[in-house]
């Protein structure tokens, strides 16, 4: 293989798909393309293949290959990555620089390259945990190394993750889950003996000593991730992986006291992994939790050990698609609705089902939401409602389809109407609007770190930028991306790639964010890469399932 300066490829590199569906695509890049028979993938497959027919359909030769159509604009193939040469498309001149500061972060197990450390930074008197590989701070290192056509580090990761759920984990004497997968691992090497060991972290070493919740997701995603890049069917069927997904499974669709679809979930178990006031119900991990049941619903075998799962999901994945479409959706018309509510109703008459008093709604909000545009807002029980834009939430929800259509394109409205606040001068806001002052006090715990316009509390993380290009990509909106791209290209490489920024604008570098900031890094190559070729986006993106029906009730904003 190829490489051009900081090891973007010079020459396409096709890894062949399987069955009938191995085409060329330097071919079909070069020509128009319409006219192109629509192969049936595994992906396009919908919950009504399940839930209607027992399960008992087979994986056809397609696999999990197929096409894809952003936008609903021409068709490309989303199983292999193509070369940048086909595309007139003049790299920035940081692109070079990110993949080099990108390598310098690849963590070596025997010899085999196993992930990349979250920062880099040399500069940093504490190294906390800053050397350790994270399953969810990979992610979008390993989306760029698809996209590169360098999938060996992808699998060996996931391969050596199986292994470390299969430890047993205690955190201050309780016995997690079996299922749950460690927030981070180091690798350890012994000059003298010359061995390499890991030290797996579950939570019982992390600030909070908080297990996460999202890392299995992040892994049944980039299983997927992996299986469309690469056409490689093995790695997904293989014994372990299947067990490490009913394991995954077996946590988070277990039965329990909540009515809810919904997961329920400890504050701080996300990416927003400090006190924040997402205990409950979290936009970001039910965004998560869809994208992940999808993507198991793809993978898993329907043997006798896989069938019940199968099933499970396709009936989780109706009652979540609908609660979260009805109950955390925001817009003009619904927040006037919440505004004019009667609260105290009984019976299954009643409109507001959740007891939601309209004094409790914020003052910022009236103001803030436009006409046009909406959101998954960032929380929802009983008699409360977190009102807050959480951006990981809503850009998960619109790649994942758990968002309709209407809904995609209402929240990338949104982010155009209010870009000052949503993305200022360095994108994204992690979440909107900052939480200050006495409200600061209760909610944080005054956490230092999570001073208003900060971190967590309202910081800007570029490492976002991959998720909205997906989102920008899938409904349409490119300049959205792009506009965006060219914001953060005139600081990151400057202020070494900071982990997040501060600030109402996000105009200054947090003051406790480390440099060479790994996602920083691989979120903008990631960005950079789907931009020029878009069909990168179907390693990313799921379709829509047309067996999840969307509400019916549209608000005007949705259909304006």
């Amino acid at each position: 293989m190829e490489f051009g300066a900081g090891g973007m490829r010079r020459s396409a590199s096709h890894n062949s798909l399987s069955g009938s569906d191995d085409f060329d695509l330097t071919h079909l890049l070069n020509k128009p393309r319409i006219n192109v028979e629509r192969q049936r993938s595994f992906d396009d497959r919908s919950l009504s293949d399940v839930s209607y027919s027992g399960g008992g359909h087979t994986r056809g030769a397609g696999g999990f290959d197929g096409m894809y159509s952003p936008g609903g604009g021409l068709r490309s193939l989303v199983g292999t990555p193509a070369s940048s040469a086909l595309h007139s498309f003049e790299p920035h001149p940081i692109v070079g620089e990110a993949w080099e500061a990108l390598r310098r972060s690849l963590v070596f197990f025997r010899g085999q390259p196993l992930g990349t450390i979250a920062a880099y930074d040399h500069a940093s008197e504490e190294v906390l945990n800053y050397d350790q590989v994270f399953v969810r701070d990979f992610v979008p290192s390993a989306m760029a190394f698809l996209m590169n056509g360098e999938p060996d580090i992808v699998k060996n990761f996931l391969l050596k993750t199986v292994l470390l759920q299969g430890w047993e984990k205690k955190v201050d004497r309780f016995k997690l889950g079996e299922g749950a997968m460690p927030a981070s691992f180091k690798v350890l090497h012994d000059d003298k003996k010359g061995v390499d060991t890991l030290h797996a972290d579950f939570g019982e070493s992390a600030i909070g000593r908080v297990a996460p919740v999202d890392s299995g997701f992040w892994w049944i995603i980039l299983l997927r991730a992996y299986t469309k890049s690469t056409g490689d069917l093995t790695l997904a069927e293989k014994p372990e992986c299947q067990k490490a997904m009913r394991l995954i499974l077996s946590l988070c669709l277990s039965e329990g006291f909540d009515t809810f679809p919904t997961l329920l979930c400890a504050d701080g178990c996300c990416m927003i992994d400090r006190r924040m006031g997402v205990y409950g119900y979290p936009i970001e991990i039910q965004s998560l939790f869809f994208m992940a049941l999808r993507c198991a619903l793809l993978m898993l075998k329907h043997d006798n050990e896989g069938k019940d799962f199968v099933e499970r999901i396709a009936t989780r994945l109706h009652a979540l698609s609908y609660h979260m479409r009805s109950y955390f959706w925001l817009d003009f018309q619904q927040l006037n609705d919440i505004y004019r509510y009667k609260t105290e109703e009984y019976s299954h008459t009643a409109v507001n089902k959740f007891n939601v008093i309209p004094d409790s709604i914020p003052d910022w909000l009236f103001d803030f939401m436009p006409c046009e545009g909406g959101f998954f807002v960032g929380n929802v029980s009983p008699a409360r409602m977190d009102f807050r834009w959480f951006a990981l939430g809503n850009m998960i929800a619109i790649v994942s389809s758990l968002a309709t259509p209407e809904q995609s394109t209402a929240i990338m409205d949104l982010i155009e109407e209010r870009w000052e606040e949503l993305i200022g001068e360095m994108p994204l806001k992690i979440c909107y609007p900052a939480i200050e002052n006495h409200e600061w006090r209760i909610v944080t715990g005054c956490d230092p770190k999570n001073t208003r316009w900060s971190y967590h509390n309202g910081g800007s993380w570029p490492v976002l930028l991959w998720l909205l290009t997906a989102a920008s990509i899938k409904t349409g909106r490119p300049q959205i991306a792009r506009r965006a791209i060219d914001l953060a290209e005139r600081r990151l490489l400057k202020d070494g790639w900071p982990e997040y920024y501060d600030g109402k604008l996000g105009k200054y570098v947090g003051k406790q964010a480390r440099k060479f900031q790994t996602w920083s890094i691989a979120g903008y190559l990631v960005a950079k890469m789907l931009l020029e070729d878009p069909s990168h986006l179907g390693m990313i993106a799921l379709e829509e399932d047309k067996a999840m029906k969307p509400v019916l009730r549209r608000s005007a904003s949705w259909t304006n």
